[in-house]
């Protein structure tokens, strides 16, 4: 069974995601990878070779790669092939793979948490209705695409990699009534982005609006600084942080809440992380219910102490 998975990179730098749904796709068959945009470099191709991809499929599109109709039709000429497409569970992603699906007659499912083959089609775990269902769905169409979230599958190496062919798609695109004008990339900030972090650490009102510490316990656990809307709303941390409903949803293998109570907007876009620590002041906060792990105290109290002690730890 050809798999093909459509790669996320950056300045021509494959994404995390992007290997954790590689090794998604080496338990379903024989994986492929779909690179929309300029051509890859050397080490790119030999990343992906080393994940398992035996085949580079390069459709040089070009920032009409930016428009979901104009990707969807790259992606679908890259996949003729392939029975089963993975994608990583972006907002971008899930308007490309919905008209990919109309183009292809696929079937779809976006947000999964992992796949696997089951009698010979493809069926996916997800989490729904903010997390509080678990729900697996058989895909009963010839092919199957399949968005998968960050975090949800550990990104290993193939057993034995291979050099993968570089291939270039001819690509006829169709007209479209938007057109790109301009590219402006916004820098990326530093350290781990929010929605691909193994770790989040989230400052809430309990913060005050200080994140000195949330920012230093983020850092020292190679993660990401999150943050709750009332943060936001009040200027204490820019939006782009927000985790949550209408923010961004993440699925870390660790998350860390300080200070924040546990609104259900907030668990909405949090609640299906790995494991839950949760530290407030308040021992009736919601947050409690969902956590794995819970300290009843002030973050400026118990972070330090938690820095300290891991620091101690791996000094040791």
């Amino acid at each position: 069974m050809s798999v093909a998975v459509l790669i996320e990179h950056r300045e021509g730098h494959v994404s995390r995601p992007s290997l954790e749904a590689l090794t998604l796709a080496r338990t379903l068959g024989e994986p492929v990878a779909v690179w929309l945009g300029d051509a890859p470099t050397a080490d790119a191709v030999a990343q992906l070779g080393e994940y398992g991809a035996t085949e580079v499929r390069v459709a040089a599109v070009g920032a009409d790669a930016r428009l979901p109709a104009k990707a969807a039709a790259a992606v679908a000429a890259a996949t003729e092939d392939a029975t089963v497409v993975v994608v990583i569970s972006t907002f971008a992603n899930k308007e490309i793979v919905t008209r990919l699906a109309v183009l292809t007659g696929a079937g779809v499912v976006v947000d999964a948490a992992g796949a696997e083959l089951v009698e010979g089609k493809v069926e996916t775990t997800q989490t729904v209705f903010a997390a509080t269902w678990n729900v697996r769905t058989r895909i009963d169409a010839e092919r199957a695409i399949v968005g998968v979230r960050p975090n949800t599958t550990q990104a290993s190496p193939a057993a034995s990699p291979v050099e993968p062919n570089v291939v270039d798609i001819a690509v006829e695109l169709p007209e479209t009534r938007e057109t790109v004008v301009s590219v402006e990339p916004i820098p990326q900030a530093d350290g781990v982005a929010l929605d691909e972090a193994p770790v989040v650490v989230s400052g809430g009102r309990g913060t005050g609006g200080d994140y000195s510490l949330i920012q230093d316990f983020a850092e020292l656990l190679g993660g990401a600084v999150g943050a709750s809307r009332d943060a936001t709303d009040e200027g204490w941390i820019s939006h782009e942080h927000m985790v949550g409903q209408t923010g961004t949803t993440v699925t870390p293998a660790l998350y860390v809440a300080c200070g924040i109570s546990g609104a259900v907007h907030h668990r909405g876009g949090m609640q299906a992380s790995g494991t839950i620590v949760a530290i407030n002041m308040d021992p009736d906060a919601p947050i409690f219910e969902i956590s794995d792990f819970g300290v009843v105290g002030s973050l400026f109290d118990v972070i330090p102490q938690a820095i300290e002690r891991i620091a101690a730890h791996r000094a040791g």
